[in-house]
């Protein structure tokens, strides 16, 4: 199956793209963003060899679906879907930082606080602590955007004493963030799923905080099935989970966690596949609706196509 993993547009009125981890983002007239998501994957900060087919379109399906269920409590950066693997949408100015919010204990934060850590990003944790274990009320714990390695944890405190963030922008980003996991938590609890944690990003445009990026997919959240969710918590057994953890634990076990030396395991095909029909089976779950995969031979020239089209038809 094909797979986009790079891509090199010149749309009309490009000013410049900047090539992510897993999006290309285009930069139309400094008014608008074209943002492709690829079917690239990246784990611990690394983007990995090979690609997953239908990625991208899963990504950018679900992030759209979500930005609409959302638009009623945050202003968001979306204008259009005009290709499944492409958002366009308002250009802003983005905030340094990522807001985290955690509904449990587990992924990144488990492995901390197995190794003794009691405050994340400010947040006192209690001793005691099981892993996936939900906490009384959901904790935000951002980190700074970093251009290259990984981002690092910092608590609201220490954004604002730096200015990365002032404090008004902060505190409405936070009330954002706890709003946009209430929806989603209430969405995911339809669907027979609890999300776990999340991320959203934000940037400014014209004085006003707006959600960007994309929301709620498996690249930025965690899922885990609600059906014996608390039987295997109290086993102490792992929980059925749909998001790219599964991908890092592979990686894990494989002897890979994108620290230097290390090699990343073979990625065979039949591997890329099974982590496809992972990503298909959240867009079904979390969505309710069936995935319709689009098999166009040649994905550069549609998403070229039917982009220009778009922009075309703004200039009309």
């Amino acid at each position: 199956m094909a797979t986009l993993v790079k891509t090199d547009f010149n749309f009309p009125g490009q000013k410049s793209v900047y090539h992510g981890k897993v999006r290309d983002v285009y930069n139309i007239n400094d008014d608008l963003m074209v943002m492709v998501a690829t079917d690239r994957i990246s784990a611990f900060d690394v983007i990995l060899p090979k690609g997953i087919p239908y990625k991208g379109q899963v990504l950018n399906q679900i992030a759209s679906t979500f930005l609409d269920a959302t638009a009623d409590i945050v202003p968001n950066w979306k204008l259009a879907t005009p290709d499944p693997m492409v958002t366009v949408g308002l250009k802003c100015e983005g905030f340094r930082v990522e807001m985290i919010i955690r509904g449990y204990l587990t992924g990144s934060a488990w492995r901390d606080y197995q190794n003794g850590c009691r405050s994340l990003c400010g947040v006192s944790l209690p001793d005691g602590m099981r892993e996936n274990q939900k906490f009384p009320e959901p904790i935000i714990t951002p980190t700074t955007k970093a251009d290259e390695g990984h981002d690092q944890n910092i608590s609201k405190e220490e954004i604002i004493a730096q200015g990365i963030v002032d404090r008004d922008d902060y505190e409405t980003m936070e009330r954002y963030t706890k709003a946009l996991f209430e929806r989603g938590s209430r969405i995911a609890a339809e669907k027979g799923l609890i999300l776990v944690d999340t991320k959203y990003e934000f940037g400014k445009r014209d004085g006003k905080v707006i959600l960007i990026d994309e929301i709620h997919t498996p690249d930025s959240s965690r899922y885990f099935y609600a059906d014996g969710y608390q039987e295997r918590f109290e086993a102490g057994q792992p929980q059925r989970q749909l998001s790219k953890e599964f991908v890092r634990q592979w990686l894990i076990d494989h002897n890979f966690m994108g620290k230097a030396g290390q090699t990343v395991p073979e990625m065979t095909d039949d591997y890329c596949n099974t982590v496809s029909a992972r990503y298909i089976e959240l867009y079904e779950h979390i969505t309710g609706n069936k995935f319709q995969p689009d098999n166009s031979s040649d994905i550069t020239e549609r998403i070229r196509k039917n982009v220009t089209d778009y922009l075309s038809s703004l200039e009309a």
